[in-house]
Formats: C-alpha cells, sequence, structure tokens
C-alpha cells in the first residue's frame, strides 16, 4: 500500500487529537487539502483571511489549553498568518501552523508565491522546520505538538513544500498507533538550587511587612488561580494581575487589587508604590504594567517566579529568582507558608483605595463605555467566554467587568492586536460550542477581520458581538489629545461604517442601541437568542480610558478625571 507525505500528515494531526483545523487552501496546499477531505475525524473552518484563521486557532488554544492548528499556503497565505504567529509567541498560546511551500526544485528562484518562510517566523515563533522528505513528518508533527505545549507554550510553524506532500510512501513506512507527542514536565530548578528557592521565598514573605501579590498570564496557562487564592487568603496579601490573568481573583474580593500599570486604578498603583515585597508569579513586567521601570515598587524586593529563566532581570532585577512552572512553585509555597494576620497592611490598603478609587463615570448609562460593560456583565452568565480587539474599549472592559474566572478571558496582551476579537471568538466557541461568548470590539478594530462575520454567519455560532463606536481610532485620538497637542491626524473616521448593514449583509442579525426604545431590553433578548448578533453601541469620541500614565512617566503619575476634561 502507498499513501502521500499529505495523508501521512493527516494521520498523524488525527494521532494528536487535532479535530478542527482553519485555514484557507492555495496551490501550494492542495495536496494537503486533498488529504485532509479523506479523514473522517478533522472538520475544516474556512476562513476568509489567514490572520483569521490563526486567531480562530488561537481562540480554540486559549479555551482548551492544547495546540491550536491553522494552514496557511505559501506566500501571501504565510505571510497573512505571521500577525497570528507574533501574537501567540508574546501571549505564550501554544499554535501549530502548517503552511505550504513551492516544490524543492523551485525554492530560491523567485518562484510564483514564493517566500523564505523559516527566515521570516523564526523570530516569532517557538520553533520552525523545513520539511524536505515525507517521512521526517513521523518525527517533526509530535515534536511540534510537545514545543508547542509544553513549558512556555508558543507558536510551531512546519514549512511543507508541495513536492512533500505528494511524495508517495511506501506501505512499510511505520504508523504509531498510539498517541504522538509528550506530557508537559514543572520545572524544578530555580536561581537558588533545589528547594532552596522556596525557602528563601517564604522567608521573605515571612519578613515582609507590606508584601504584594503579583500575577501574570503564567499563572491561568498553568491553571492556577485557586492556589493564588489560597496563598493570598493564607499570607494575607493583596493581589494585582496584569491585563492577562484578570479573574485570577474574583472582581469582589477583598484582597483584590484589580489590573494594574498604565490603566489601573490609581490606589492599585499606589498600593504597588508603598509594598516591601513584590511577588510576581508568571508575569513578565512588561512596560504597559510597569511605567518607569525605575520607579515601579521602588522599595519593594522583588521574588520573580517564571517558567522562563530568559525573563529574569529584563526589566527588574529580582532579588531571587525561581526558574518554574506556576502551578508548582504555588504548591511548593502553599507547603512551606503559614498564616500571617497583616491588619495594618491591609487597613492603608482600604485607605488608599477609599482615597483614590477607579472612576466610572456614567455606569447607569447603558450607551457609555462603563455602562454597556457593567450592562454586559450583568446580563452574561457565569461561565461566559469574554474577547476583545484592542483599545479603548479593551480597557474599559479590563476595568469594569465583573471577571469571575481568568480561563474564559480571551485578548490580545503582548503583541496588541486589533482584529484579534471576533475570529478569536469564533474559535472559542468552536472549542466550547454550548458557551454564551461575547465579543467587545471597537468600530475601528472590527474593520481588521470584519470579513470573518461571514465565518461566523456560516457557522451559526453563539458569538455575540458588542461594537463601541465611536467614529474613531479612540486611544490613538486620546493619546493625541492628551500627549500630542489635539493634533487628531488620521485618528478619526470621516465617513464612519454602517455596521448594523455590514452585519445583515453577511447573513449575521444586528441591531443599534441607539435607535432602541428600551436599550436594555433589547441588549437582554440579543443575549439571549441563540446564534450570532451584532450589537452597535454608540459612544463619544470625547470618552477618554482613565487613569492613563503618559509615556515615560511612573505609574503613580497617572492623569485622571481631575487632571483631563475631555477635549
Amino acid at each position: 500500500m502507498k499513501f502521500s507525505g499529505a495523508d501521512l500528515l493527516i494521520h498523524l494531526l488525527e494521532q494528536q487529537g487535532v479535530r478542527v483545523i482553519a485555514g484557507i487552501p492555495g496551490g501550494a496546499l492542495l495536496p494537503l487539502y486533498d488529504a485532509l477531505g479523506r479523514s473522517e475525524r478533522i472538520r475544516h473552518i474556512l476562513a476568509r483571511h489567514e490572520q483569521a484563521a490563526g486567531f480562530i486557532a488561537q481562540g480554540m488554544a486559549r479555551i482548551t489549553g492544547k495546540a491550536g492548528v491553522c494552514l496557511a499556503t505559501s506566500g501571501p497565505g504565510i505571510t497573512n498568518t505571521i500577525t497570528a504567529l507574533a501574537d501567540a509567541k508574546l501571549d505564550s498560546i501554544p499554535l501549530v501552523c502548517i503552511s505550504g511551500q513551492v516544490p524543492q526544485h523551485l525554492i530560491g528562484t523567485d518562484a510564483f508565491q514564493e517566500v523564505p518562510t523559516i527566515a521570516m517566523v523564526s523570530p516569532i515563533t517557538k520553533a520552525s522546520f523545513f520539511v524536505r522528505d515525507a517521512r521526517e513528518l513521523l518525527h517533526v508533527i509530535p515534536e511540534a505538538f510537545r514545543i508547542a505545549e509544553t513549558g512556555r507554550p508558543g507558536p510551531v510553524l512546519i514549512d511543507v513544500p508541495k513536492d512533500v506532500q505528494s511524495q508517495s510512501i511506501d506501505g512499510t513506512c511505520r504508523l504509531s498507533s498510539g498517541p504522538a507527542g509528550c506530557t508537559a514536565q514543572i520545572a524544578t530548578n530555580n536561581a537558588a538550587g533545589g528547594d532552596t528557592g522556596f525557602d528563601a521565598a517564604v522567608d521573605l514573605i515571612a519578613h515582609a511587612q507590606r508584601p504584594v501579590l503579583y500575577v501574570g498570564g503564567g499563572v491561568v496557562k498553568a491553571r492556577a488561580h485557586h492556589l493564588v487564592r489560597e496563598l493570598a487568603e493564607l499570607i494575607q496579601t493583596p493581589v494585582t494581575t496584569t491585563l492577562m490573568a484578570l479573574g485570577t481573583l474574583a472582581s469582589d474580593h477583598p484582597l483584590n487589587l484589580g489590573m494594574l500599570g498604565m490603566h489601573g486604578a490609581r490606589y492599585t498603583n499606589q498600593v504597588l508604590d508603598e509594598c516591601d515585597l513584590l511577588i510576581a508569579i508568571g508575569a513578565r513586567f512588561d512596560d504597559r504594567a510597569t511605567g518607569r521601570p525605575d520607579r515601579f515598587a521602588s522599595q519593594a524586593k522583588v521574588i520573580h517566579v517564571d517558567i522562563d529563566p530568559r525573563e529574569f532581570g529584563k526589566i527588574r532585577q529580582p532579588t531571587l529568582a525561581i526558574a518554574a512552572d506556576a502551578h508548582g512553585a504555588l504548591v511548593e509555597l502553599l507547603a512551606r507558608a503559614r498564616y500571617q494576620h497583616r491588619a495594618a497592611w491591609l487597613e492603608r490598603v482600604r485607605e488608599l483605595r477609599a482615597g483614590a478609587p477607579l472612576q466610572m463615570p456614567d455606569c447607569d448609562r447603558i450607551c457609555s463605555p462603563y455602562g454597556i460593560v457593567r450592562a454586559i456583565g450583568e446580563l452574561a452568565p457565569e461561565d461566559v467566554i469574554l474577547t476583545t480587539d484592542v483599545g479603548q474599549h479593551q480597557m474599559w472592559v479590563a476595568q469594569a467587568f465583573p471577571f469571575r474566572r481568568p480561563d474564559r478571558w480571551l485578548t490580545s496582551g503582548g503583541l496588541g492586536t486589533m482584529g484579534f476579537g471576533l475570529p478569536a471568538a469564533i474559535g472559542a466557541a468552536l472549542a466550547q460550542p454550548d458557551a454564551t461568548v461575547i465579543c467587545f470590539t471597537g468600530d475601528g478594530s472590527i474593520l481588521m477581520n470584519i470579513q470573518e462575520l461571514a465565518t461566523l454567519a456560516e457557522l451559526d455560532l453563539n458569538v455575540k458581538i458588542i461594537v463601541l463606536d465611536n467614529g474613531a481610532l479612540g486611544l490613538v485620538r486620546q493619546q493625541q489629545t492628551l500627549f500630542y497637542r489635539r493634533q487628531l491626524v488620521a485618528s478619526q473616521f470621516p465617513q464612519p461604517s454602517n455596521f448594523v448593514a455590514i452585519a445583515r449583509a453577511f447573513g449575521v442579525p444586528a441591531l443599534d442601541l441607539e435607535s432602541a426604545a428600551a436599550p436594555h431590553g433589547t441588549l437582554s433578548r440579543a443575549l439571549r437568542q441563540p446564534g450570532p448578533a451584532l450589537v452597535r453601541v454608540p459612544i463619544g469620541a470625547d470618552r477618554h480610558v482613565l487613569p492613563m500614565v503618559a509615556p515615560g512617566a511612573a505609574n503613580v503619575e497617572a492623569l485622571d478625571y481631575e487632571e483631563v476634561a475631555g477635549d
């Protein structure tokens, strides 16, 4: 019996447990699509743009924790996918992208749709493979999934020339009958060696008067948020999170400080300014979180726990660095720590919260930034999956949504990719078809991948799109207003788009809250109705997301409503 390299590739994907793949066919991938058509296990999702196919795969990966898979043909197919790969790299998302390539004898000749794929993607992937012979797939496919999913997750690309896909393989080529790949191993190395690092960490915690837990997306990847709550309650320590870890503590938990950094509440950044020990777990000291680094928690010693030792000292030199998986590290800390009563510190935190709380103006008006976020929060089911695009709406959601869990919060943090929200929501709905998925987006962001409304309509998924429409690139306009002398260059749309008409043209039911006689009831009905829907919410272009830390400023110097009186 003979079969093709493409047949072998599909078989190996089936062995990895892959059941859904997103992509768009093209000439260099047609042998693979031919083999895919014979698969009885794998469902193909036809995206309308390769970048969106990558984000659909990301949406599945962010919900399941398993590598999502996308396909891209050579040339423009893979160049369109590069943004999704870079986004996955910066947010540590497991992703396997299989790209077609021109036949090997044409490589280097500037053949039709030829680009140097491996050279382009190497800096933005965890690993990349070029397959020269179909038999290499026996090793490459399981290795790609192992790399993508273990340690610090990330994207892996496999470039497969068309002749390799068409290569005939003799039936004696041995196929494994069991599931391929390796399970993840918890890193146990640490800078202090053996268990000494955790012992030293607990000693620092015991002697601290004003500690703060600083939690990042690594905790979410490790599914360890419940351990964070246990540790915080045990050592009576307030907890702040990065954008990627919102929901680690429920928003109403008394130890929850909310999000820190550029758009964090003033009191949150003030608490960090006064702390004497910062316990960073699965966080990478991103510039949006730290502001001016030399004034970020400047009085504090730092314990930094991360699975990737390359993160140590990039922005802030730690007092103690522990290279470990967040789940394993929290287990070790909980086994050693003892209850500590920090009444004076927690009282000081309450004072700071009362003196500089997060302000949410007009939150009782549904057609306002905080009003729509709070209304959705009240109407959404407890297990809602939330995605956003990037911009003001993303920060309004981060500030005001009543997060209950972090593993159903999908947003583009590191790369900040406009166009992420809709395709990621589609991927999340494919992974959890019985869940309600809500995508918050802005009029600028949704235009980046608006063609995926066609994909959504075709799949008839339960995805609700909430478009905050201010006729502008809101966060760009805000920064131009505050920091560039109100020079509003290229940040306003002279011809606003009719998103209700566009959605309906694609086959997605849509409504406009601006014209609704009873907006709250209209919104409630839209969320309860099964299937896709788009809701337009008019937002004034002069609405700012505040507080905001100016470029180069310290977090405690954030501008708030007292300093900013609109445009």
